[in-house]
């Protein structure tokens, strides 16, 4: 299993994405044609009724890290930690998701079962030292109620070291507390000089599944331990991959300079494949370590591997990325492109940079002092700090460093 963790500490780092494994649906899909079509909008900041909440420290627009979308409306996180959503059929905000003073939003999730969105947040109350999780309907949101959701996990003390975990396939949220026994489902213990305890248990009830040292090469470093379903992926420093069936113990190798150690994973459960990210490079993998795709067309604009810029879809076909527009070309240009490739075939399918974008329309955005926000295609398309493709709309959300939104659609 893998998700998306958020630590007491630094509740965005060792992001970790699961793609989850949702049923068939009819979905329209991007081409080149219909991408001389799209067009930008910008959301615009101006509230569709006042908030009675004051926020003091959070007013400050940052750049957009997070994107969230759910019935035909938009959450967006900034850096600051501020979380508003926005009605996709006004474009006007409805209501800040931050229903106290001190609260500074760290992570969402959209919980599809029971249709509402879960913040995880710190708050200055406490010093910023534990994760409170809270549970807000979408009914409640979208008629501006976001103080009419409740918390989640208050029982447990999720100070440093705990975490929360969101596993979307198996659709749980695991915690670890710090007071508590914990609920993942692979344990890694402080290794010993030749190998590394693990265990296996169960994500429903917390039952030891399977407990087995597994063998290291000394004095090298352990670059990652992942684990998917019953495969483990071991990797030390200057050594080949390890791939180690838990159940069959069965173990392969990849040599060292095939697989280099990347920077993240997603792991695509439809499939059986995995992703890497290394140097801005995107791979597709096999549970056998044989490489499946290279992209052609498909460099990602950050060298960070952010996922967060980064969308695979349901059927888990296409991967949209915030791009360097041109591969090939070295320069410093501070516009990039928005691509949508085939995931199993690598070609890239639809492409939008400032070229074949500026031919749509546009509506201006409107500062919170009631001055217009204008920018151009090329504008929209730099600094690009979040994206997010809505299957049902058919709409692509990208959020950039200004913490302004922009919808690319039909």
């Amino acid at each position: 299993m893998e998700g998306r963790r958020i630590s007491a500490t630094n509740p965005r780092v060792a992001r970790r994405v699961a793609v989850a494994s949702t049923s068939k649906k009819k979905r329209r899909v991007m081409n080149n044609n219909s991408v001389k079509k799209l067009f930008r909008r910008e959301i615009s900041s101006k509230p569709h009724r006042q908030s009675s909440v004051v926020l003091p420290f959070l007013m400050k627009r940052t750049k957009v890290i997070e994107i969230v979308a759910a019935h035909d409306i938009l959450f967006t996180l900034s850096h600051s930690g501020l979380c508003v959503a926005f009605s996709r059929h006004t474009n006007n905000r409805i209501c800040s998701l931050n229903v106290t003073p001190d609260q500074v939003i760290r992570s969402l999730f959209y919980n599809k079962n029971n249709h509402s969105l879960i913040t995880v947040s710190v708050y200055a109350s406490d010093n910023f030292s534990s994760l409170k999780c809270r549970s807000t309907k979408i009914d409640y949101i979208t008629r501006g109620q976001p103080d009419a959701g409740f918390p989640l996990f208050h029982s447990d003390s999720l100070k440093w070291p705990g975490f929360v975990e969101f596993d979307d396939v198996n659709a749980k949220v695991l915690t670890y507390s710090a007071q508590d026994s914990p609920g993942i489902m692979l344990l890694i213990f402080d290794r010993a000089p030749s190998h590394v305890p693990l265990k296996i248990l169960s994500i429903e009830d917390g039952t030891v599944l399977k407990a087995f040292n597994h063998l290291l090469h000394r004095n090298k470093k352990v670059e990652f331990i992942e684990q998917f379903n019953e495969k483990l992926l071991v990797k030390q420093e200057n050594e080949n991959l390890q791939i180690l069936d838990v159940r069959t113990s069965e173990l392969m190798e990849v040599n060292r300079s095939e697989f280099m150690t990347p920077s993240a994973f997603i792991f695509l459960y439809e499939n059986q494949l995995f992703l890497t990210f290394r140097n801005r490079t995107v791979s597709v993998w096999n549970f056998r370590g044989e490489l499946v795709t290279s992209f052609e067309d498909h460099l990602l604009w950050h060298p960070d591997s952010n996922t967060n810029n980064i969308y695979i879809t349901s059927d888990q076909d296409l991967i949209i990325s915030y791009c360097k527009a041109e591969p090939d070309d070295h320069r410093n240009t501070a516009a990039g492109s928005i691509n949508i490739s085939n995931i199993l075939t690598g070609k890239c399918l639809a492409k939008i940079d400032a070229m074949n974008g500026r031919h749509g329309s546009k509506d201006d955005g409107t500062r919170s002092d009631g001055s217009q926000i204008r920018s151009t295609v090329t504008e929209a398309l730099e600094d690009i700090t979040a994206l997010f493709y809505d299957e049902e709309r058919n709409e692509i959300y990208t959020g950039n460093r200004h913490g302004l939104i922009h919808v690319w659609s039909n």
